[in-house]
């Protein structure tokens, strides 16, 4: 049994509602439904009552809801109380960080804290978006920093947690110049020849939002997909080499554009094929019984009051 069936369990009986709860917990519903079958296989009884709406917990449920308010209430006191006897540890500020965010960023955003709010220990945790984010829900970091669309919103509470801006990004189509410096693959492409294509993996978060600008493009792009990765900094690396055309954001390509190692593969008349993000950094309220770390806490009150690094 894993505490994160309690957390769903818990949710699931205060919202009533296994969309509601999947959106909260930041999971696809079929996975949510998946977690609680998983608890009630473990409980040996029915915990909700299915044929009810809104969903009503059986007398089992009701049981196993204040007894797990209660589990997760000690486990949260036991965590405070073992990370107590770490004072260094009360110094280190733990990020979950996007891998291309990792890469790109955050480097730069560190070395611009320490020059206008000062040094800093921090420990890296670099995850896909989805992890990052469960990172977060889950309690195991300080702060989460990721991209932000409009069009791709993260479903976390806004009486749980609180974000900041710390920037923006641009998403833009890149590949290897060719040997008089234009674009080796100049978009849109065409019909009966496509353009070779090096897309982000199915669910990845850059990817959706490429696959946006495709579909919002006034011109019909041709491209045909030869390569796939969940990483921005895999997808920069096949077209540094030639291989085709990659949706990126600018500060993974801002040293390879200075040196004429990539180009941009959209041509100056063909508008609409960048996109701007928000980069925003997201932590959990502090609550009564659990106090931030001071670090944590004095570095979120310098970026809320409007220092936040661009």
């Amino acid at each position: 049994m894993e505490t994160k069936w309690l957390e769903d369990f818990v949710s699931l009986a205060e919202t009533r509602s296994f969309s509601r709860s999947a959106q909260l917990r930041h999971v696809t519903q079929p996975a949510f439904s998946r977690r609680i079958q998983a608890l009630e296989a473990w409980a040996g009884a029915d915990l909700v009552d299915r044929s009810s709406y809104p969903t009503r917990l059986t007398p089992a449920g009701e049981t196993l809801y204040s007894q797990s308010l209660e589990m997760l209430q000690a486990l949260q006191s036991t965590r405070a109380m073992l990370r107590g006897y770490s004072a260094a540890g009360q110094d280190v500020i733990e990020f979950a960080v996007p891998h291309t965010l990792a890469f790109t960023f955050f480097p730069a955003w560190v070395s611009s804290l320490r020059e206008k709010f000062g040094p800093i220990k921090s420990r890296l945790i670099a995850l896909n978006v989805h992890d990052a984010v469960m990172r977060l829900v889950e309690g195991g970091c300080d702060v989460l920093i990721a991209y932000h669309h409009p069009s791709q919103p993260f479903q976390l509470d806004a009486d749980r947690y609180e974000m900041v801006t710390l920037g923006q990004e641009a998403m833009a189509p890149y590949c290897k110049p060719d040997p008089h410096g234009a674009a080796m693959f100049e978009l849109p492409g065409e019909a009966g020849h496509p353009l070779p294509y090096l897309g982000y993996a199915p669910g990845a978060y850059l990817g959706r939002v490429t696959d946006l600008i495709l579909k919002e493009s006034a011109t019909p792009i041709h491209l045909d997909r030869v390569y796939e990765t969940d990483m921005a900094e895999g997808l920069k690396v096949m077209a540094l080499e030639g291989h085709g055309v990659a949706f990126l954001p600018h500060s993974a390509v801002r040293k390879e554009l200075r040196a004429r190692r990539l180009v941009s593969a959209a041509p100056p008349a063909m508008k609409g094929l960048e996109m701007t993000m928000d980069v925003r950094a997201y932590r959990e309220k502090p609550s009564r019984k659990e106090a931030p770390k001071g670090a944590a806490q004095a570095l979120w009150a310098y970026l809320a009051g409007g220092s936040a690094v661009k």
